[in-house]
């Protein structure tokens, strides 16, 4: 079967459904990835990669136009509550800039089916039977609804939904439970980094998209670090210098060969980080913000997996309670196994014609 996989030309867009892209592929299905970008370094993985994103479609000049059309949409989004008022409206908009060069890859591979993450809505415009990927704590049918009731294109109902989620932190109803697999690419870890430090070991880290206050949390974990009885690795930090005693610096890894040797981790809600975390049974602590990072920062202290705070409210202490807090690593503990139980890509991809076939049923 041929399996088009599509995703929007994000890192954190791409990165959660290439585990199953390549268990397809291991499977003996042929597969495209259809992304542009930075997310075009996913070729890395020996899949083949098409570039669907005109050169001339920017997230910043888009979300800005937006903001500037939309003053009240932007100031709920920056606040975390902004629902999908602003993600549509910005999605929307690479969802249509996508849907040309998609529709021409269509034409000429002939796909049999389509995998899409979320708002990569443009993947179910193609006539083409679709399968929507889940990459967060959102219902991935609600956000590819909403980026495609913004679009020109006429996106149909995708066949089926890969829920991803653990059970315990948003249940959804309908579509397939498949696990949630932490990818982040190729790339060189540290000696240092790729085993225990015989301290506690904090990760921090930070989006890979740019953002207002990207470095704030980062600078205020810095800033308490040096009353902490822990190590503390900074990844792709702004400032290698002049840092306290027990603060390193590393710059591009792939954060999930690095996690099992963690106690903890700080970054910025991102969904990729955030189930990466869960996956390998971390507690966090999370910075609420903008897109759905308020909402994961809500999800997982509700769950008891992980703490939220802003920049201005880290302290020695909270960092302390980050790794030393038995609740949290109980929680954190229990989403793992969680997690691990569900059905792996792997396991998917070996009956993948039997879930696209029980996705038609329920269509019809």
């Amino acid at each position: 079967m041929r399996v088009l996989v599509v995703a929007a030309p994000l890192l954190g867009h791409v990165f959660p459904v290439m585990p199953l892209a390549l268990a397809l592929r291991d499977a003996g299905h042929e597969v495209v990835v259809a992304t542009g970008g930075e997310a075009l370094r996913v070729g890395d993985s020996g899949l083949p990669v098409e570039d669907v994103v005109p050169a001339n479609v920017r997230f910043g000049p888009i979300a800005l136009r937006i903001m500037l059309t939309h003053p009240l949409v932007a100031k709920r989004e920056l606040r975390g509550s902004g629902r999908l008022d602003f993600v549509s409206r910005l999605f929307g908009a690479v969802g249509d800039a996508m849907t040309a060069p998609l529709r021409a890859l269509a034409e000429r591979w002939r796909p049999d089916v389509v995998v899409h993450e979320p708002l990569a809505a443009a993947g179910s415009a193609l006539g083409v039977p679709s399968v929507v990927h889940d990459v967060s704590l959102f219902d991935g049918l609600e956000l590819t609804a909403a980026a495609g009731a913004r679009m020109k294109a006429e996106v149909r109902s995708p066949a089926t939904v890969l829920r991803t989620a653990p059970a315990s932190l948003a249940e959804f109803a309908g579509g397939e439970p498949m696990r949630f697999v932490p990818y982040s690419g190729d790339g060189e870890v540290p000696d240092w980094l790729a085993g225990p430090s015989g301290r506690p070991r904090i990760l921090v880290s930070r989006s890979t998209a740019p953002g207002p206050g990207a470095g704030r949390m980062m600078a205020a974990v810095v800033q308490a670090a040096e009353r902490v009885d822990a190590e503390f690795v900074l990844v792709r930090a702004d400032r290698t210098t002049g840092l306290p005693d027990n603060v390193r610096t590393v710059g591009w890894v792939p954060i999930p060969r690095v996690l099992p040797f963690c106690d903890g981790i700080v970054h910025h809600g991102g969904a990729g980080t955030l189930l990466g975390a869960l996956a390998a049974g971390v507690p966090q602590l999370v910075e609420p913000g903008p897109g759905d990072r308020t909402v994961h920062a809500t999800a997982i202290t509700g769950r008891g997996a992980g703490l939220r705070a802003e920049p201005r409210e880290v302290t020695p202490d909270l960092l302390t309670a980050l790794i030393e807090d038995a609740r949290l690593q109980r929680a954190s503990g229990e989403v793992r196994a969680e997690i691990a139980a569900m059905p792996s890509p792997a396991d998917v991809a070996d009956r993948w014609e039997s879930v696209l076939h029980r996705g038609q049923d329920l269509r019809e």
